[in-house]
Parts: structure tokens; C-alpha cells; sequence
């Protein structure tokens, strides 16, 4: 599989999972990344502290997800196969429907990542977290609403 669908797989895997309610397995895409969480830099954080903070924010309702659907587009991918690095530009934008709110926008924005490959596996290096471009009505899907966004 070339390094381009790998690194999709990557953005789309994480939609998934955060979409499933797996925040555990959603911060165990970045156990080799580092995360920039505010758009100062002043936050950087590992997948243990990316983790607490979902936990913290996420509201997971009761069928076990936050009932949202984070679709990612528009990849821009830098891929270095010789070297075995990759960066990507892309946008985020999140829907969400609960009990009390109808099917909409909550979110959009955009990730800035870096990949590296090692033993032939594609990872996350880095994601630039910090940049949530238009809010919605999050009142269902974040607790407290800070910096990060989808």
C-alpha cells in the first residue's frame, strides 16, 4: 500500500474512532506524536494528555459515542517515501445529532500533520491541533469549550 492511502487511512481510522466514542484508541493513533494544542505552541501533548483532555471535553451520550460524524477532507500530502516522512494539510468539519439537537454543523477547521514510517507502518509524528476555524453549537458534544476542536 503506498504511503498516500496509508496516510488517509490514518485521517480516516481517526475520524472513526473518535466517532465511535473510542477516545482510548482515537489517542493511541499519536503514542509517537506530539500534539500542539493551543495556537500560541505553549501546549504541547503527548497521546496520555490528549486522552484527558477528550475525556475531560468529549461528551459521550448514552449509546456510548458523542454522537458525531467527523468527516475529513481536502489531504494535501507531502509524501517523502525515500525518506519515510510525510506532512499533511486537511479540514475537519464535524456533525453531530442528539436528542435535543437536529443533524448539523458543530465544527470546522483544519489539521497540519507529519507521518513517519517505521518497520513499513505509517504514524503520526505531530498534529497541529489548535486550529478550529467555525463554531457552532457545541453545547452537545464538548463540555468546556477551549482551543481544540474535532
Amino acid at each position: 500500500m503506498s504511503g498516500a492511502v496509508s496516510i488517509t487511512n490514518l485521517l480516516y481510522r481517526y475520524a472513526e474512532l473518535m466517532d465511535a466514542g473510542d477516545l482510548a484508541g482515537t489517542a493511541a493513533l499519536f503514542t509517537h506524536a506530539r500534539i500542539k494544542a493551543d495556537p500560541e505552541g505553549a501546549v504541547i501533548l503527548d497521546s496520555a494528555g490528549l486522552l484527558t483532555l477528550w475525556q475531560g471535553l468529549v461528551k459521550i451520550h448514552a449509546d456510548g459515542t458523542p454522537r458525531t460524524k467527523h468527516v475529513v477532507t481536502n489531504p494535501i500530502l507531502e509524501v517523502d517515501e525515500a525518506a519515510g516522512t510525510a506532512t499533511c494539510r486537511s479540514y475537519y468539519t464535524v456533525l453531530q445529532q442528539t436528542e435535543t439537537i437536529a443533524l448539523q454543523v458543530v465544527a470546522a477547521g483544519r489539521y497540519h500533520d507529519e507521518f513517519e514510517r517505521v518497520d513499513g507502518v505509517w504514524r503520526f509524528t505531530f498534529r497541529d491541533y489548535s486550529m478550529f476555524d467555525l463554531k457552532g453549537d457545541l453545547r452537545d458534544h464538548l463540555g468546556v469549550i477551549g482551543g481544540a476542536g474535532g
